[in-house]
């Protein structure tokens, strides 16, 4: 199966194109980069020998020897280049979030229709070990109707200061569009519950103009971080379910944490605040009990690596190969960007925003 990167930067060095070579049965035939040299980094890194090279996507998508098609790119252009290469009949792994707005993302999902071709959004996290054992466990109805929880998504100082990420024009968003929409399309699948009523959401822009700040990745550029740097929001679903939304990049905190999920249900109780712990009451008695991930036996996807990105990559090929419906499905993704656009509104309005 031949495999189309479009854009060449971090999130395609750091996750799709390291997986990808780590699946049996394909290759990386085409790279695109804005800049040049990036580009050819990554054939060289990654590519077949015969690997082409472009800076312009759209010359990417008339090379018709490719199946697949793994967009790499800032939001803003999420929906423009996966619609394309779609329409172009390739099928098209979109990194997250799916996109700056519903309306995007919702073109996106009709083109694949159109086209039939399969659409999925790059959200890993669901692969790590502790998020498939808990969504075996919210499947076997062990904790009942969920109907409270909270996405978290909390760094005290952690700030990207390079590529795009502080340009709300280019992303959409900072800390709630960027690592929020992870914790919240993580909660989301542990519910099993995409029908939200109405949010309320609060922005902040309180430590994004401190110079010389604490940061893990150096001190940021004020004038540049035009995106918030913490966001919440309070989430009601239709069937009165609670999620509470948290993220931030920098926030006066101790309580942090990233992708994580807490559920309370009508059985019982979860939470990924230290390890994966499992609670609720038995004959009178509240109980705790601490799931050891490191004794295998929870493969749940073909594969056997544990790599979150790596099984990430192997389940997209094979739902290819095997004409079945990716772990991602779009249609859930774009509930991911209802509810983020949502909270931005509200934060901008000071009003409730309703789903119709």
């Amino acid at each position: 199966m031949k495999i189309g990167i479009i854009g060449c930067g971090g999130i395609a060095n750091g996750k799709h194109m390291p997986s990808l070579k780590q699946v049996e049965g394909v290759q990386m035939v085409a790279f695109c980069d804005i800049i040049l040299e990036r580009a050819n980094d990554a054939k060289r890194d990654f590519g077949t020998q015969n690997a082409s090279v472009y800076t312009d996507y759209k010359e990417l998508l008339k090379n018709e020897d490719i199946d697949v098609i793994h967009v790499c790119t800032p939001n803003i252009s999420h929906a423009e280049i996966s619609i394309a290469a779609l329409r172009a009949g390739n099928h098209v792994m979109c990194e997250k979030p799916m996109a700056k707005t519903v309306k995007e993302a919702q073109a996106m999902i009709d083109a694949a229709k159109e086209t039939g071709k399969k659409l999925t959004i790059g959200y890993q996290n669901r692969f790590r070990k502790d998020s498939r054992y808990l969504h075996t466990v919210c499947e076997d109805g062990e904790l009942g109707d969920i109907y409270y929880a909270k996405a978290k998504a909390i760094r005290r100082r952690a700030v990207p200061t390079w590529g795009v990420f502080l340009d709300e024009e280019a992303q959409g968003g900072g800390p709630l569009i960027d690592i929020g929409t992870h914790a919240l399309d993580l909660t989301l699948w542990m519910m099993d519950n995409y029908k939200p009523k109405y949010v309320v959401g609060n922005s902040y822009h309180k430590l994004s103009g401190n110079e010389n700040a604490a940061n893990a990745w150096g001190a940021w550029d004020p004038s540049k971080f035009t995106v918030e740097d913490s966001a919440f929001g309070f989430i009601t679903m239709e069937n009165g379910a609670t999620i509470v939304l948290e993220a931030s990049w920098a926030l006066n905190t101790l309580d942090v944490g990233e992708a994580k999920t807490v559920l309370s249900g009508t059985l019982g109780g979860a939470d990924m605040e230290d390890g994966l712990r499992i609670n609720g009451e038995t004959h009178g008695l509240t109980f705790e009990k601490k799931i050891d991930l490191e004794t295998g036996g929870v493969d749940f996807y073909d594969g056997t690596g544990e790599d979150p990105a790596v099984l990430e990559a192997q389940s997209w090929i094979e739902a290819i190969q095997e004409d079945r419906d990716p772990v991602v499905m779009p249609e859930q993704a774009l509930v991911v960007t209802q509810i983020l656009e949502g909270i931005y509104e509200s934060a901008k309005t000071g009003q409730p925003v309703f789903f119709k």
